[in-house]
C-alpha cells in the first residue's frame, strides 16, 4: 500500500534519509527497525506529510503522495501515532476516542440544522465503537477521566484506539511499546493481532525485538539513512549487516 521510491532529505550538512526505496504492498504488518539515529522517524514524517523530500517519490494505494498536508493523507486513510503520545489531557478518555472519525455529519452545521437524526445516529454508533474499543484495550473504565490523567502506557493506549476509530487504510505506529510496562505491552500487541485479523493494515517502527518478531511479516531496516536489509524476521536476525549495525 506505501511505496517508497529513492527518497532523499538532508538537513543542512546531515542526510538523514538517503536514496531510501521500499514496498510494504501486500503486507498486514511490516516492521522499521534500525538504530537510534538512523532515519527511521525521518521516513515516517516524510510519508505522513510532517516533511518534503528534497528528492524522489512516495506513493499511497497507487498515488503519489509526497508533499501533501497530513490532514489530506488522513482523509486518503493514512493515520500515524508518535513517539511521544499526543492525546488531548483536558478531554475525556471517551471524547478522545470520538475525535477520531473521519467526516462526522455533526461537523457541518447543515447537517446539525436539517438533518439531525442523522447526526445522533451516527454520534450512537461512534459511542457504541468507542466503547468496544476501550474495552479491548482494557480502559473502558476510565472513559470518563480526562486523558492527561492516565499513564503514560495507558495513554499510548488511546492513541491507537482514537487512529481506529478514523477506521484508516493504513496506521503507522511510532515505537508504539516504548516506555510502557510489560503488562501494557502484551495489551497494545493483542490489539494489533485482533485491529489485523479484521483486515487493519500497519506500519511500526519498534526497538523491542520480540514485539517486531511476533508482530511482522517482513522488517526493514535503516541505517544511516539507507535501508541495508530487507526480509522476513528470521532473515533479518541472522543478516550480517544488521548485526553490525546494532551491535558494532
Amino acid at each position: 500500500m506505501i511505496e517508497v521510491r529513492n527518497v532523499t532529505k538532508s538537513f543542512g550538512g546531515t542526510r538523514a534519509v538517503s536514496d531510501c526505496s521500499l514496498n510494504i504492498t501486500g503486507l498486514k504488518i511490516a516492521g522499521l527497525i534500525g538504530p537510534n539515529g538512523s532515519g527511521k522517524t525521518t521516513l515516517f514524517n516524510l510519508i505522513t506529510g510532517l516533511i518534503r523530500p528534497d528528492r524522489g517519490e512516495i506513493l499511497f494505494d497507487g498515488e503519489r503522495i509526497d508533499g501533501r498536508m497530513p490532514h489530506r493523507l488522513a482523509e486518503l486513510g493514512l493515520l500515524r501515532t508518535f513517539q511521544l503520545s499526543r492525546v488531548f489531557p483536558r478531554l475525556t478518555v471517551m471524547d478522545n476516542m470520538l475525535l477520531g472519525p473521519q467526516g462526522q455529519a455533526g461537523e457541518r452545521l447543515w447537517s446539525l440544522a436539517l438533518n439531525y437524526p442523522r447526526v445522533r445516529r451516527e454520534e450512537r454508533r461512534n459511542r457504541e465503537k468507542a466503547r468496544e474499543l476501550l474495552e479491548m484495550l482494557g480502559i473502558r473504565h476510565l472513559r470518563d477521566h480526562f486523558a492527561g490523567n492516565l499513564s503514560y502506557g495507558q495513554q499510548k493506549l488511546l492513541e491507537l484506539g482514537r487512529a481506529v476509530m478514523a477506521e484508516p487504510k493504513m496506521i503507522l505506529l511510532d515505537e508504539p511499546t516504548a516506555g510502557i510496562n510489560p503488562r501494557l505491552i502484551h495489551t497494545m500487541i493483542d490489539m494489533i493481532l485482533k485491529m489485523r485479523d479484521r483486515g487493519q493494515v500497519f506500519f511500526i517502527i519498534e526497538h523491542n525485538m520480540d514485539v517486531v518478531v511476533e508482530l511482522c511479516e517482513r522488517i526493514f531496516v535503516l541505517d544511516h539513512g539507507e535501508k541495508i536489509a530487507a526480509g522476513s524476521p528470521r532473515e533479518i536476525q541472522s543478516d550480517p549487516r544488521v548485526i553490525e549495525a546494532y551491535l558494532g
